[in-house]
This record gives structure tokens, sequence and C-alpha cells, in this order.
């Protein structure tokens, strides 16, 4: 029996991480519809072990790195599955009903677009698998379950290699403006198997401040784009209480460059749609089941 979700994992260079995570997903109960992984860089040994250890899984290979966000885009186009749940190279389900709890979930709540998890890392401790559930602003896409036709139609990931801060809210903004709704429930588990070092690499800290500035730019209205400042500006301010200086300098340094270098996908929203966005991030609405 199998569940008639498709499973979608982004891999790039953690190759042990990704078999882990592979045989966590392969190990449920039902087990999804298929599998895929697409694996960025070019990374063709990451790949070839992939092939080996799991022949039935599709591997899609990027020769340049277009980012988790552009491995999903290949990769949700690729499924014909309608349900989509999708994994980092190093997070997977806790659960191992965890299929057939999301399709519970999206038959309950056919006005859902994406269903989000709960979202647990090294330390922390894990909840019980409560039947709760809220509408948010928001979700992980390493923990999420997204309706193909409602990705799709709503265009997708931004690719970027590096999309801390732009990812997700970039695509949970332009969903929002198109009327659908975001779900997360603590029925759902999923393990992030990372203590979140890496959050303090120049790379990130630089993207995660210049992501801002490019969301803003590509969907807020310009009345808006004082609201990305002041979100840059709050960015910058936590990186400093938290002593994560290398990088920031640089991160505003890219700003121009990297909103130039992504002005093909400008496509701003309604003012109306930003502002009410923004709403449901400081308060989700509870929802029951």
């Amino acid at each position: 029996m199998t569940s008639e979700i498709a499973a979608i994992v982004t891999a790039y260079e953690r190759t042990e991480q990704t078999l882990s995570t592979l045989r966590v997903i392969q190990s449920c109960q039902p087990p999804p519809a298929e599998v895929l992984v697409h694996v960025d860089g070019n990374r063709v040994e990451c790949a070839a072990a992939i092939r080996n250890a799991f022949p039935e899984v599709r591997v899609l290979l990027s020769r340049e790195r277009v980012g988790p966000g552009g491995g999903r885009n290949k990769l949700v186009a690729a499924t014909h599955c309608d349900l989509v749940a999708s994994f980092d190279d190093d997070s997977y389900p806790i659960d191992s009903d965890y299929f057939a709890r999301a399709a519970q979930l999206f038959d309950k709540q056919p006005d859902a677009s994406v269903i989000c998890a709960a979202l647990y890392h090294r330390g922390e401790t894990i909840a019980l698998d409560a039947r709760d559930a809220r509408w948010t602003a928001d979700f992980s896409g390493g923990a999420c379950i997204y309706r193909r036709d409602a990705f799709l139609a709503a265009g997708g990931y931004v690719p970027l290699p590096v999309a801390y801060g732009m990812e997700e809210v970039d695509l949970a903004l332009r969903l929002h403006a198109r009327g659908a709704r975001i779900l997360t429930s603590s029925w759902l588990r999923v393990f992030h198997d990372t203590d979140l070092r890496r959050h303090a690499d120049v790379p990130v800290t630089a993207g995660s401040i210049a992501n801002l500035a490019l969301l803003a730019y590509l969907r807020y209205p310009v009345a808006l784009w004082i609201v990305g400042v002041a979100q840059c500006l709050k960015r910058i301010f936590w990186l400093l209480r938290h002593r994560r200086m290398r990088g920031i300098c640089k991160g505003v340094a890219m700003i121009p460059s990297h909103v130039f270098a992504n002005r093909r996908y400008r496509m701003p929203v309604r003012y109306e749609a930003v502002k009410s966005y923004l709403a449901l991030r400081r308060a989700p609405v509870p929802e029951s089941f």
C-alpha cells in the first residue's frame, strides 16, 4: 500500500546524510508513491551513491548550482503526484505513518495549499504529536507538503544558491496573494538532523541580509520598500546581538548586485496582500480537525 504522495529530497554535498534520510523515508508505512532526489552543483559522486543504494529513486542532477529552491522546482515539476512531501538532505519524518497522516490532513483541509510539519532540531525536546493545527503565514521547505498545482501556479521558488531569508517567505507571500492557505500541524513531525551551526557561516550571514532586500524589491510595492529596509535593519541588529559579525558588511555590500542579478523575477504583489500576510505572521489562526 502506498500513499498518493511523492517525497522529494534536495541534496548537495552531504552524501551520507542524504542516504540516511532516504532510508527513513523508504521505511515509512505506507511509503510515498515515489521518491525523487535533486543533486545540486554537478555532485556526480553523490548522485551515483544514491542510484547505487536506491535504484528505484529518481535522481535529477543539475550541472550548475540552483540552490534548494531551484532543486525543488525541478522535483515538483518532475512528479505527477498531486501532493509532494519536501525534505532537506538532513530532515526526515519522525512518525512512520507520516505520509498517511499528511494525506488525511489534506482530505480534512481542502483549502490548504501547503501543510507544514512541526520541525525539531538536535537537542530539542520532541513534543507529542497532538492533533492540532493553525493557519500560518510561513512554512519550512524541509518539512512540508505542497499541493503540486498550487506550487506550480504560484511559480515555485527563485533559484538561489544561498536562499536563507528569501526562499520560503517569498513563495509563502505569493501563495497568500493568490488566496492560498498554509496549515501547520503538530500531528506531523519532522526531525532536522543539524545543530544549525552552519547558520553562522559568512555566506549564510551575508545572504540572509541581501535576501531580505531582494524579497522587498521583488515582491513589495514601492510604498512598502521602507518595510524591507526595516526588516534588513532588524536582521542586522539580531546578528550583532548574537555576535555574528562576520558577513554583515559583505551582506550589505552585495545588495545592489544581488538585486540586479535577480531583477527578472520582480513581480510585486498587492499592497493589501503584503499587509495581510505580515499580519498573519504576527497572529496565526487556530484550526481544529
